[in-house]
């Protein structure tokens, strides 16, 4: 029986899916200029040609699969993209990004070693600024309108938490206990402690 649209479709999103996860790897592990087109083609067992039907180019995969893991966490972050942060919503980002370290930690691994490279940030940096714009943001006014004295300086302080205990998880599961750490931060951050000075 010849397939459905949909299920063509549904078949192109998961070999795209597997050139992405091809490519992370590779991109980590052998660095992005070390990385041939041919060799990512090879792990995700298509042929180079075939490469082309999904992206542009080498430079189109490393941005998407940059922008899929910068995507992962900002739909945690505002969900109804009303651009307001409540109590609720900063919870649920905080609970979801431990839940996404925890359930995807080879995933983050590789994803913080591709972001360190700095050709592949040069290449990502006009996105992935305007992503961290928009977070820094949400995060500033919701510590705002929380009576903390610099909410600015108190968006970077959580950002720069956050991202030291994924990479203390990273490299140290078994030290490492997420659970007592989200309700650290949940306690530290989070609406318990309104109007800090």
């Amino acid at each position: 029986m010849p397939r459905t649209p949909e299920q063509y479709e549904q078949i192109r999103k998961e070999k795209r899916q597997q050139i992405m996860e091809a490519a992370l790897e590779l991109f980590a592990h052998d660095g992005y200029y070390n990385t041939p087109i041919s060799k990512i083609a090879q792990t995700a067992g298509i042929s180079k040609g075939l490469m082309y039907n999904y992206f542009e180019s080498k430079e189109d995969l490393v941005i998407s699969v940059m922008n899929q893991g910068m995507e992962i966490l900002t739909d945690f972050l505002d969900p109804n993209k009303d651009g307001v942060l409540t109590d609720e919503e900063f919870d649920f980002f905080v609970i979801k990004s431990f839940d996404s370290l925890r359930e995807n930690v080879n995933y983050w691994r590789l994803y913080f070693n591709l972001i360190m490279q700095k050709e592949v940030f040069e290449l990502v940096m006009s996105n992935y600024q305007s992503v961290m714009n928009h977070t820094m943001n949400l995060l500033t006014s919701y510590f705002e309108t929380r009576g903390v004295k610099d909410p600015a300086s108190e968006a970077i302080l959580f950002g720069s938490i956050m991202d030291g205990l994924s990479m203390a998880y990273i490299l140290n599961p078994e030290h490492t206990d997420l659970d007592k750490l989200q309700i650290s931060i949940i306690e530290k951050f989070g609406h318990k402690h309104e109007n800090r000075e």
